[in-house]
């Protein structure tokens, strides 16, 4: 079965049209998936889809990770363990029902301090903030593929420390001790330059800015060339703006893009449910990256 998609952008994302995310069929299921490893991102709008269908849908991308440990723990909607909110509302206890709070999220990649990091994560809108709140993405492959010569031989062959302190929020995550050194800090070392495992493309894969560390560089030099990778990296036209609307459901490559959110007013309300897809391997390195 053939699915219509329209390009967001050049380098990232597109709509899928016309499909009800309660009721997929196989064919249907097969077009999102090309769909989706050719755009790297997808957006479906207007859906009305409960937990379950969530979870269904999810469930047809691969196995799930469990919610990442946040700053308030692991937060999920009673009865649905393997969904995680993002949200800024209190119950009536006064006690967060989700994490991230109204505060900007920046750039990172979801969970890249474990050694096999998710394949994807999806986000459900069931409140928005009148405005703020928008979620950015920036393809990591468009990234990759015109990375001047400079910044390749700098990072060619070498490994990225991806911290595992604070969240995307800034926040401590639960049970971590805090640390601002990038060698006492949790996580993983992955390739600078990776190979989409579909496409075969090849991926700039940064992670996380926070803690963040180029192996072989003293902590000056790889601080001055990780802030140039993220500027380069995260310039406008490599990204996507998505503005919310109640119904949507936004679909990332964890590994093949970036995103972010902008701040928002703590008085509004933002609820959303979000699922993650398990990793299968480790990131692998482009041979095009070789020292």
């Amino acid at each position: 079965m053939a699915i219509s998609t329209r390009e967001v952008t050049p380098f990232v994302g597109a709509e899928v049209l016309g499909v009800d995310l309660r009721d997929v069929s196989a064919s249907a299921q097969e077009a999102i998936n090309a769909a989706f490893a050719k755009h790297g991102a997808l957006v479906f709008r207007d859906q009305n889809i409960s937990d379950d269908d969530l979870l269904v849908f999810s469930r047809a991308l691969g196995d799930l990770d469990p919610p990442p440990n946040q700053e308030h723990g692991r937060l999920s909607p009673p009865g649905y363990p393997d969904i995680y909110v993002v949200s800024n509302v209190l119950d009536k206890a006064g006690a967060p029902i989700g994490a991230l709070g109204s505060g900007e999220a920046v750039w990172h990649t979801d969970m890249s301090y474990l050694d096999i990091p998710p394949f994807a994560s999806m986000l459900y809108a069931l409140e928005i903030p009148a405005s703020g709140g928008n979620t950015w993405l920036c393809s990591m492959v468009a990234a990759a593929r015109e990375l001047p010569d400079h910044l390749r031989k700098a990072i060619a062959g070498r490994r990225i420390k991806h911290d595992g302190t604070y969240n995307s929020g800034g926040f401590l995550r639960r049970g971590v001790t805090p640390t601002d050194d990038p060698h006492k800090a949790p996580g993983a070392w992955h390739p600078s330059l990776c190979v989409h495992p579909e496409t075969g493309e090849e991926m700039l894969y940064l992670g996380r800015r926070r803690n963040s560390y180029v192996e072989g560089y003293d902590a000056e030099g790889s601080s001055k060339l990780l802030d140039e990778l993220w500027v380069y990296a995260t310039q406008p036209k490599f990204c996507y703006e998505h503005h919310w609307r109640i119904g949507d459901l936004l679909l990332w490559d964890n590994r093949s893009t970036m995103h972010r959110r902008d701040p928002f007013d703590n008085s509004m309300r933002r609820v959303m449910h979000r699922t993650q897809i398990k990793g299968k391997s480790a990131p692998v390195p482009a041979m095009s990256a070789a020292a």
